[in-house]
Protein backbone atom coordinates (compact mmCIF):
# COMPACT_ATOMS: atom_id res chain seq x y z
CA UNK A 1 0.00 0.00 0.00
CA UNK A 2 1.44 3.57 -1.15
CA UNK A 3 2.47 5.62 1.83
CA UNK A 4 -0.63 8.17 2.78
CA UNK A 5 0.03 11.93 1.10
CA UNK A 6 -0.77 15.61 2.51
CA UNK A 7 -1.92 18.23 0.59
CA UNK A 8 -0.73 20.58 3.54
CA UNK A 9 2.37 22.69 2.91
CA UNK A 10 5.45 21.35 4.91
CA UNK A 11 6.22 24.47 6.81
CA UNK A 12 4.38 27.88 6.93
CA UNK A 13 6.03 30.84 4.93
CA UNK A 14 8.27 32.40 7.24
CA UNK A 15 7.86 35.57 6.12
CA UNK A 16 4.41 36.39 5.95
CA UNK A 17 2.77 37.94 8.66
CA UNK A 18 0.38 36.12 11.01
CA UNK A 19 -2.16 38.99 11.13
CA UNK A 20 -2.63 42.32 9.49
CA UNK A 21 -2.45 43.55 6.00
CA UNK A 22 -0.02 41.81 3.39
CA UNK A 23 1.03 43.96 0.76
CA UNK A 24 0.80 42.49 -2.80
CA UNK A 25 3.11 44.67 -4.27
CA UNK A 26 3.49 45.06 -8.62
CA UNK A 27 6.29 46.64 -10.15
CA UNK A 28 4.33 50.63 -11.62
CA UNK A 29 6.35 52.11 -14.85
CA UNK A 30 3.19 54.40 -15.22
CA UNK A 31 0.30 55.88 -13.93
CA UNK A 32 1.66 55.87 -10.79
CA UNK A 33 2.85 58.83 -8.03
CA UNK A 34 4.99 58.03 -5.01
CA UNK A 35 4.17 60.01 -1.62
CA UNK A 36 5.73 59.92 1.93
CA UNK A 37 4.96 57.64 4.00
CA UNK A 38 4.49 60.88 6.65
CA UNK A 39 1.84 61.93 4.66
CA UNK A 40 0.27 59.08 3.97
CA UNK A 41 0.29 57.90 7.31
CA UNK A 42 -0.75 61.20 8.61
CA UNK A 43 -2.99 61.26 11.93
CA UNK A 44 -6.12 62.89 11.41
CA UNK A 45 -8.92 63.40 8.71
CA UNK A 46 -8.41 60.62 5.82
CA UNK A 47 -10.10 63.57 2.89
CA UNK A 48 -6.84 65.48 4.23
CA UNK A 49 -4.59 62.65 3.00
CA UNK A 50 -7.02 61.98 0.31
CA UNK A 51 -6.79 65.24 -1.52
CA UNK A 52 -2.95 65.50 -0.97
CA UNK A 53 -2.82 61.94 -2.75
CA UNK A 54 -4.80 63.42 -5.41
CA UNK A 55 -3.14 66.83 -5.32
CA UNK A 56 0.05 65.26 -5.96
CA UNK A 57 -1.15 62.85 -8.55
CA UNK A 58 -1.94 66.17 -11.32
CA UNK A 59 0.22 67.62 -13.64
CA UNK A 60 1.56 71.14 -13.11
CA UNK A 61 -1.72 74.17 -14.11
CA UNK A 62 -4.38 71.02 -12.67
CA UNK A 63 -7.13 73.12 -10.88
CA UNK A 64 -7.10 72.47 -7.19
CA UNK A 65 -9.79 75.42 -6.14
CA UNK A 66 -12.37 74.12 -3.65
CA UNK A 67 -15.30 73.78 -6.35
CA UNK A 68 -12.83 71.73 -8.43
CA UNK A 69 -11.87 69.23 -5.82
CA UNK A 70 -15.31 68.90 -5.24
CA UNK A 71 -16.32 68.01 -8.64
CA UNK A 72 -14.28 65.00 -8.11
CA UNK A 73 -15.00 63.81 -4.80
CA UNK A 74 -17.87 63.01 -2.76
CA UNK A 75 -17.47 65.43 0.06
CA UNK A 76 -18.73 68.82 0.21
CA UNK A 77 -17.13 71.93 0.40
CA UNK A 78 -16.72 72.19 4.32
CA UNK A 79 -14.62 69.14 4.34
CA UNK A 80 -12.64 70.17 1.19
CA UNK A 81 -11.95 73.32 2.82
CA UNK A 82 -11.02 72.11 6.08
CA UNK A 83 -8.48 69.93 4.31
CA UNK A 84 -6.96 72.36 2.64
CA UNK A 85 -6.25 74.28 5.18
CA UNK A 86 -4.86 71.64 7.01
CA UNK A 87 -2.47 70.87 4.21
CA UNK A 88 -1.16 74.28 4.33
CA UNK A 89 -0.96 74.68 8.05
CA UNK A 90 1.50 71.67 7.74
CA UNK A 91 3.41 73.07 4.94
CA UNK A 92 2.35 71.00 2.10
CA UNK A 93 0.50 73.56 0.78
CA UNK A 94 1.22 77.52 -0.29
CA UNK A 95 -0.82 79.72 -1.70
CA UNK A 96 1.23 82.59 -3.35
CA UNK A 97 0.10 85.78 -4.86
CA UNK A 98 2.65 86.82 -7.46
CA UNK A 99 2.74 89.33 -10.31
CA UNK A 100 3.02 87.99 -13.85
CA UNK A 101 5.46 89.51 -16.76
CA UNK A 102 1.97 91.40 -17.98
CA UNK A 103 1.65 93.25 -14.49
CA UNK A 104 -1.28 91.47 -13.85
CA UNK A 105 -1.68 89.67 -10.00
CA UNK A 106 -2.60 85.66 -9.60
CA UNK A 107 -2.87 82.89 -6.89
CA UNK A 108 -0.50 80.62 -7.77
CA UNK A 109 -0.83 76.96 -5.68
CA UNK A 110 2.25 74.77 -4.66
CA UNK A 111 1.83 71.69 -3.41
CA UNK A 112 5.10 70.36 -1.77
CA UNK A 113 6.54 66.57 -1.42
CA UNK A 114 8.21 67.69 1.86
CA UNK A 115 7.71 71.05 3.66
CA UNK A 116 10.81 73.52 4.42
CA UNK A 117 12.72 72.68 0.80
CA UNK A 118 13.96 75.21 -0.74
CA UNK A 119 12.02 75.55 -4.57
CA UNK A 120 15.03 77.29 -6.33
CA UNK A 121 17.12 74.76 -5.63
CA UNK A 122 14.70 71.93 -6.07
CA UNK A 123 16.36 69.08 -8.36
CA UNK A 124 14.39 68.96 -11.89
CA UNK A 125 11.48 66.34 -11.55
CA UNK A 126 11.65 65.63 -15.15
CA UNK A 127 15.79 64.30 -15.18
CA UNK A 128 16.75 61.14 -15.28
CA UNK A 129 15.84 58.61 -12.83
CA UNK A 130 17.95 57.30 -10.56
CA UNK A 131 18.81 53.47 -11.24
CA UNK A 132 16.56 51.63 -8.89
CA UNK A 133 17.84 49.08 -6.47
CA UNK A 134 16.37 45.86 -4.50
CA UNK A 135 15.31 46.55 -1.24
CA UNK A 136 14.08 44.68 1.80
CA UNK A 137 10.67 45.00 2.72
CA UNK A 138 10.08 47.14 5.84
CA UNK A 139 7.79 46.68 8.71
CA UNK A 140 6.41 50.25 8.50
CA UNK A 141 5.77 49.63 4.76
CA UNK A 142 7.45 51.91 1.95
CA UNK A 143 6.13 55.19 0.10
CA UNK A 144 2.76 54.04 -1.32
CA UNK A 145 2.37 53.84 -5.58
CA UNK A 146 -1.35 55.94 -5.62
CA UNK A 147 -3.21 55.27 -9.02
CA UNK A 148 -6.44 57.18 -8.40
CA UNK A 149 -9.21 56.38 -11.39
CA UNK A 150 -9.48 59.51 -13.33
CA UNK A 151 -5.04 60.25 -12.60
CA UNK A 152 -3.68 61.93 -15.96
CA UNK A 153 -0.58 60.07 -17.90
CA UNK A 154 1.77 62.85 -17.67
CA UNK A 155 4.50 63.00 -14.80
CA UNK A 156 2.90 64.96 -11.50
CA UNK A 157 5.42 68.05 -10.63
CA UNK A 158 5.79 69.14 -7.76
CA UNK A 159 7.44 71.90 -5.55
CA UNK A 160 9.02 71.93 -2.01
CA UNK A 161 8.36 74.58 0.17
CA UNK A 162 10.86 77.67 0.89
CA UNK A 163 13.27 77.38 2.78
CA UNK A 164 14.30 79.62 5.95
CA UNK A 165 14.29 82.85 5.26
CA UNK A 166 16.23 86.05 7.00
CA UNK A 167 19.75 87.42 6.34
CA UNK A 168 22.23 85.18 8.20
CA UNK A 169 23.91 87.76 11.09
CA UNK A 170 25.63 86.74 14.46
CA UNK A 171 23.81 86.15 17.07
CA UNK A 172 25.17 88.69 19.14
CA UNK A 173 24.04 91.43 16.58
CA UNK A 174 20.32 90.22 16.56
CA UNK A 175 16.77 91.97 17.89
CA UNK A 176 16.88 90.75 21.40
CA UNK A 177 13.16 90.74 21.55
CA UNK A 178 13.17 88.40 18.35
CA UNK A 179 15.42 85.89 20.35
CA UNK A 180 13.13 86.35 22.96
CA UNK A 181 10.33 85.33 21.14
CA UNK A 182 12.29 82.27 19.50
CA UNK A 183 13.28 81.06 22.51
CA UNK A 184 10.74 81.05 23.81
CA UNK A 185 9.10 78.69 21.59
CA UNK A 186 9.98 75.67 23.03
CA UNK A 187 7.86 76.42 26.17
CA UNK A 188 4.61 75.87 24.21
CA UNK A 189 5.71 72.80 21.68
CA UNK A 190 9.01 71.34 23.51
CA UNK A 191 10.06 70.28 19.57
CA UNK A 192 10.27 74.19 18.65
CA UNK A 193 14.33 74.21 19.96
CA UNK A 194 16.60 76.31 17.86
CA UNK A 195 20.59 76.02 17.32
CA UNK A 196 21.81 79.45 17.61
CA UNK A 197 22.71 79.99 13.68
CA UNK A 198 18.78 79.02 13.45
CA UNK A 199 17.96 81.54 15.87
CA UNK A 200 19.95 84.52 13.94
CA UNK A 201 18.80 83.33 10.64
CA UNK A 202 14.94 83.66 11.48
CA UNK A 203 15.57 86.92 14.19
CA UNK A 204 14.96 89.68 10.86
CA UNK A 205 11.78 88.13 10.26
CA UNK A 206 10.11 88.31 13.80
CA UNK A 207 11.70 91.46 13.70
CA UNK A 208 9.75 92.47 10.96
CA UNK A 209 6.31 91.10 12.07
CA UNK A 210 7.04 93.28 15.78
CA UNK A 211 7.90 96.31 13.66
CA UNK A 212 4.46 95.79 12.00
CA UNK A 213 2.76 96.32 15.49
CA UNK A 214 2.46 92.53 16.59
CA UNK A 215 2.61 91.51 20.25
CA UNK A 216 5.26 88.69 21.04
CA UNK A 217 2.22 86.61 21.88
CA UNK A 218 0.45 86.81 18.32
CA UNK A 219 3.90 86.12 17.12
CA UNK A 220 3.74 83.02 19.24
CA UNK A 221 0.22 81.75 18.70
CA UNK A 222 0.96 82.16 14.88
CA UNK A 223 4.29 79.94 15.14
CA UNK A 224 2.61 77.17 17.36
CA UNK A 225 -1.00 77.08 15.97
CA UNK A 226 -1.70 73.91 14.25
CA UNK A 227 1.86 72.14 13.73
CA UNK A 228 1.96 68.76 12.42
CA UNK A 229 2.39 65.89 14.24
CA UNK A 230 5.75 64.65 13.15
CA UNK A 231 8.29 67.36 11.55
CA UNK A 232 9.73 65.76 8.14
CA UNK A 233 12.56 68.61 8.71
CA UNK A 234 13.80 71.03 11.23
CA UNK A 235 11.59 72.92 13.17
CA UNK A 236 13.22 76.34 11.79
CA UNK A 237 12.06 75.03 8.56
CA UNK A 238 8.66 75.09 9.45
CA UNK A 239 8.71 78.12 11.40
CA UNK A 240 10.36 80.01 8.54
CA UNK A 241 7.40 78.76 6.22
CA UNK A 242 5.54 80.53 8.34
CA UNK A 243 7.45 83.89 8.82
CA UNK A 244 8.04 84.55 4.69
CA UNK A 245 5.34 87.14 4.65
CA UNK A 246 5.35 90.33 6.70
CA UNK A 247 1.15 91.31 7.58
CA UNK A 248 0.10 94.57 7.20
CA UNK A 249 1.15 96.98 9.94
CA UNK A 250 -1.50 98.17 12.40
CA UNK A 251 -3.27 101.32 11.37
CA UNK A 252 -2.35 104.35 13.23
CA UNK A 253 -5.14 106.51 14.27
CA UNK A 254 -5.09 110.45 13.11
CA UNK A 255 -3.56 112.60 15.93
CA UNK A 256 -6.41 115.42 14.99
CA UNK A 257 -9.26 114.70 17.26
CA UNK A 258 -12.12 116.09 15.74
CA UNK A 259 -13.90 119.27 17.55
CA UNK A 260 -17.18 117.97 19.02
CA UNK A 261 -19.98 120.75 18.64
CA UNK A 262 -20.47 123.14 21.48
CA UNK A 263 -23.33 122.41 23.29
CA UNK A 264 -25.62 125.17 24.58
CA UNK A 265 -25.87 125.29 28.43
CA UNK A 266 -29.11 124.41 29.82
CA UNK A 267 -30.43 127.04 32.30
CA UNK A 268 -33.51 128.10 34.49
CA UNK A 269 -35.88 130.54 33.87
CA UNK A 270 -35.92 133.87 35.64
CA UNK A 271 -39.90 133.78 35.22
CA UNK A 272 -41.22 130.74 35.17
CA UNK A 273 -38.20 128.26 36.31
CA UNK A 274 -38.87 126.34 33.19
CA UNK A 275 -35.78 124.52 31.75
CA UNK A 276 -34.76 126.35 28.25
CA UNK A 277 -30.77 126.55 26.40
CA UNK A 278 -29.03 129.59 26.39
CA UNK A 279 -25.72 130.98 25.99
CA UNK A 280 -26.73 133.97 28.72
CA UNK A 281 -29.06 133.73 31.88
CA UNK A 282 -32.41 135.30 31.41
CA UNK A 283 -35.62 134.41 30.70
CA UNK A 284 -36.89 131.31 28.10
CA UNK A 285 -39.14 132.30 24.80
CA UNK A 286 -42.43 131.72 26.60
CA UNK A 287 -42.09 134.19 29.23
CA UNK A 288 -40.22 137.11 26.57
CA UNK A 289 -43.17 136.49 24.43
CA UNK A 290 -45.27 137.45 27.09
CA UNK A 291 -43.63 140.55 27.98
CA UNK A 292 -43.40 141.48 24.44
CA UNK A 293 -47.63 141.28 24.64
CA UNK A 294 -48.25 142.77 27.31
CA UNK A 295 -45.90 145.86 26.54
CA UNK A 296 -47.87 145.73 23.45
CA UNK A 297 -51.32 146.45 24.96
Amino acid sequence: MADPQSNAPSRADAGAPTSGVIHVRTRLTADFTVISNALAQRRGSAVTVGVAAYISSLPDGSSVTIPALCKHFSEGEILISRALRELEAAGYLERRRERTPTGHVRTRTYFYDAPGADPDTAPDPDGPPEPSKPRRPRKQGAAIAVTPASAPTEKAVTVPAPAETGTPIPLADADPKAIAVLTALRRIDPRLILSAQEAARLAPAVTRWLAAGLLPTHITDHLTARLPDHFLTRPAGILAYRLKETPLPVPTRSAEVPARPAVTPLRNCDGCDRGFRSTEPGRCRGCRAGDQLRAAG
